[in-house]
């Protein structure tokens, strides 16, 4: 059964050019004539302003969605995804083509959509309940779930202008999944929540979806989280459908080929006065092999290869961390790193004043195949950073690791998940 028909389907934007800085009387004139224009030939086509330009948002997009699917919508920055979304959620209607849709929507787009800033979150739920279509008795029933999924019960009746942004979200996502919606639409919204939160908002959506048969789009460029999730992907370029498929590992490859810079950044450098800090200023951040050389090719899970992190302290601080997170081809997270980590062992790393150099060894034998990135990460350990890996967009360098996984020659490929690891078997008995 469709829950969604989409045909043709195409959205315009007009781009206004400034060319010179207008006065106040030559707007006022220019807007006189416009009317004047329209009172005279009021079923003229409008013609389009002139410094302007046409801009297609979506063009010519078709497809059908059927009911309990969980689609994956993915493409870079301006590909037409949240366009398509808002369109879907009736925020802006389309240009042309046609959209068919059965069942309610419940749409999380952005921090805050839907709610009203004065009123409590009690009152938004609520809110969000009518606008649903929801009665008060069916919001009524829900309640108490919506409450303690999203954990902000201890701040129930405070206006949700005073909430943070990843209360806002957890609110919403908890409204948007347990009233009774057919179709759930999601943004990217949900990487202001924190890793233990979007894995219980990933769960949910499972949940919905297998036991509940409701329809789930989710707009995402973690695609460990659309191959968690997702049994389709669509992937959107300019404004166009490049992909649509229901191998969602192959989809998901395809993607992330189209995205892979064809060089790949291998040392960062400080170009002056970012992430300054008196406590650590980074000046170079990259890779290199054992002898020093900076990275200029791909390397294999035998080769060795260091990261380096080199700055200036005018102030030493005990809480000092100073690391990497090291992130898949997908951008899943492998694992974090810190200096600090070694404190009360052998090997425990004592910075102090001036100029330091700090130098790791990655673990290549336990990589896939594929592009890797490492994000600078720096922090201390009363909750203050310097250099936050994820949305605040850090310092970032890339490798690329090139087979083969192993000896065997069974294994040509690259393997499912983001590690590979060499494990030793024997039979049981012999030494």
């Amino acid at each position: 059964m469709l829950a969604i028909k989409i045909s043709d389907l195409g959205k315009r934007y007009i781009l206004r050019h400034q060319g010179r800085e207008r006065r106040l009387y030559d707007v006022i004139g220019n807007g006189i004539n416009r009317l004047a224009r329209r009172i005279r030939h009021p079923f003229a086509p409008r013609s389009k302003p002139l410094g302007s330009e046409e801009f297609w948002a979506l063009r010519n997009l078709s497809f059908d969605v059927e009911q309990g699917e969980r689609i994956g919508i993915v493409g870079h920055n301006g590909a037409g995804k949240s366009t398509l979304l808002k369109i879907l959620s009736r925020i802006t209607d389309p240009t042309e083509g046609r959209i068919g849709i059965k069942g309610r929507i419940a749409s999380l787009l952005e921090v805050g959509t839907g709610f009203h800033p004065e009123l409590t979150g009690r009152e938004n739920i609520y809110l969000n309940g009518a606008i649903l279509g929801m009665r008060a008795r069916e919001i009524k029933k829900n309640f108490d779930a919506i409450v303690e999924f999203s954990g902000v019960e201890k701040f129930l009746d405070t206006p949700v202008k005073r909430y943070s942004s990843g209360m806002s979200v957890r609110l919403a996502f908890a409204i948007a999944a347990h009233l009774t919606s057919e179709i759930l639409i999601v943004d990217e919204v949900l990487a202001v929540g924190d890793i233990a939160f979007q894995k219980k908002c990933l769960g949910k959506m499972d949940e919905i979806s297998y036991k509940e048969g409701r329809t789930i789009l989710f707009v995402s460029h973690n695609m460990g989280a659309v191959l968690q999730m997702c049994n389709r992907v669509i992937c959107l370029d300019k404004g166009h459908m490049e992909f649509d498929t229901n191998d969602v590992a192959d989809g998901v490859q395809k993607y992330t080929d189209m995205v892979i810079p064809e060089t790949l950044i291998s040392e960062w450098k400080n170009p002056g006065d970012k992430y300054e800090s008196k406590y650590f200023k980074p000046l170079r951040f990259g890779l290199y092999d054992e002898a020093g050389n900076i990275l200029n090719a791909s390397v294999t899970r035998h080769d060795n290869l260091f990261v380096e992190v080199e700055g200036e302290i005018t102030e030493p601080n005990a809480t000092l961390g100073i690391g990497y997170a090291l992130y898949s081809q997908e951008g899943t997270l492998l694992y974090w790193t810190f200096h600090s980590d070694q404190v009360n062992s052998q090997d425990e790393i004592k910075i102090l004043n001036g100029h330091v150099c700090l130098r790791a060894k990655i673990p290549l034998n336990y990589l896939n195949l594929g592009e890797k990135h490492l994000e600078l990460a720096i922090r201390l350990y009363n909750g203050e950073w310097i250099c936050h890996p994820g949305p605040s967009k850090p310092p970032r360098i890339s490798f690329n690791v090139e087979g083969p996984v192993n000896n065997s020659p069974y294994c040509v490929l690259r393997r499912s998940g983001p590690m590979t690891i060499d494990v030793p078997w024997k039979v049981k008995g012999e030494n």
